[in-house]
This record gives structure tokens, sequence and C-alpha cells, in this order.
């Protein structure tokens, strides 16, 4: 009986947007932090996990940005009358790809509806887009991959063949609680759900499951409840890197 309640709780996982609330965890979804590492240049290049956070089975993160018990909600929004309307497509990311053409031994794709800014796509010499011709080089192939593999919203992928299925990183079943790290020194960042967690909308529409999703929780993206990106500074070293991406 207990490895059956085991696996209905896993069966159970998902996450649901609350109107205008917080994200409601169900399923005892592990809860971590993670912090961005970045070159001695500002450029993102890696994630390190910081710590696990004790949870309930179900519990409750902030989305509005106010909340004075980070990460978790503390009905902050309803004293500030928190607009959380839920624009995101909730179509197939496959309907709104993007081809890179000209690349050698991968097929790279770009949905840039789901772009939250993160930077791992770009150095300060190059990025994805200019290295893809360059992709007969089974270097620059592999650092492709790796960029595209770091990114933690999906908004790029890849397959080794035209036709194939994309291949994705194997990631756990967990939310990261990330922390970017900007010339300003950290700043919270997006909530990032790994491990093809399902998503639900207010009104129980549901999102495409993937395999890596950015969740706003500053409260201020124009994507929600995804992180467009808005959390970040755009200083002029960051413009650099980003403006790569554009």
């Amino acid at each position: 009986m207990a490895k059956d309640h085991k696996r209905d709780l896993k069966n159970d996982r998902r996450i649901v947007v609350r109107r205008d609330g917080p994200y409601i965890v169900h399923g005892h979804i592990p809860l971590v932090r993670k912090t961005q590492i970045v070159s001695e240049y500002g450029e993102p290049i890696a994630w390190k996990k910081e710590e696990e956070i004790e949870t309930p089975e179900t519990y409750e993160l902030c989305r509005c940005g106010q909340s004075g018990y980070m990460p978790f909600c503390d009905s902050t929004h309803a004293l500030i009358d928190f607009d959380g309307t839920e624009t995101a497509n909730t179509g197939p990311t496959a309907e709104r790809q993007e081809i890179y053409e000209g690349g050698t031994g991968i097929v790279v794709k770009r949905d840039y509806f789901l772009c939250m800014e993160s930077g791992f796509c770009a150095n300060r010499v190059t990025d994805i887009q200019e290295m893809v011709p360059r992709t007969a080089d089974t270097q620059v192939r592999s650092q492709v991959i790796a960029m595209i593999e770091r990114c933690p919203s999906g908004s790029y992928c890849y397959a080794i063949n035209p036709g194939e299925d994309d291949i994705e990183p194997d990631l756990p079943e967990q939310i990261a609680v990330t922390t970017d790290v900007t010339s300003d020194g950290p700043i919270p960042g997006a909530l990032w759900v790994t491990g093809n967690i399902p998503i639900e909308r207010a009104d129980g529409q549901p999102f495409e499951t993937r395999n890596r999703v950015t969740l706003c929780r500053c409260g201020r993206s124009s994507n929600k409840p995804l992180c467009d990106g808005t959390h970040r500074p755009l200083d002029p070293a960051e413009q650099r890197i980003i403006g790569h991406e554009q």
C-alpha cells in the first residue's frame, strides 16, 4: 500500500496557477535553490545547486514578487491588488519554432516566445545563431549543444537530423528558485521548473508539458505566468550579451 501511495503522489505532481494569486504546487515536488555561475566577463556558463528547501506535499509559491516569506506566498497579492492575468500561449512550441539554417550534424530550433533573456545562448564575442554555420567543427557543435542545454526556458532546442525528435537534457523533477548574477550583484531570478511537470492555468487549461519551463516570480512579466526576463537589469555589459540573441 505504501508503494502505491508513493506512486499516486508522483502521478499527481502538478503546478496550478491561482487567479491573481500564487502557484499551487501539488505532489511534493522538490524545491531547491540554484545560482548562476558566470565568467569573469559576466557571461552565464552553468548552474550551482545551493540547497534543498523543505516543503510539505502541497505548498504555495509567490507570484506577485512582494511576499515577505519568499519564495513562499504570504497572501500579499491580495493586499496589493496583484494583476496576474495569464497571457502566455498554451500551444505547442513546435508550432512556433524557427530553424537556424546551415547547421552540420545538428538542427537548432528557437521559440522566441519562451525566451527569458537568461544569457546562456551568447557570450561577449558570439552567439548560437552566429555559431550554427560553423558546426561542421565538432568543437563548435559541442559548444552550441552545451549552450542550448543550459537554456532554462527551453527557448532553444536541437535535434541531430531534420525530422527527428528534439534532444532534451536529463533534468530532475523539481522547481528551482534561481538567482541571477549581474554586474550589480545577485538578483532573484525565475522559478525554473524541470522534468516535465504539468502546469495548469487558473481556468484549468493546461500548458504544453515540457522538460524546461521558467515561471515569473517578480510579478511584472508581460507573458504570465512565464518569465520574460523583466526582472533583469539591462546594464551595458548585459546588453552586449543579450544583443547577440536578437
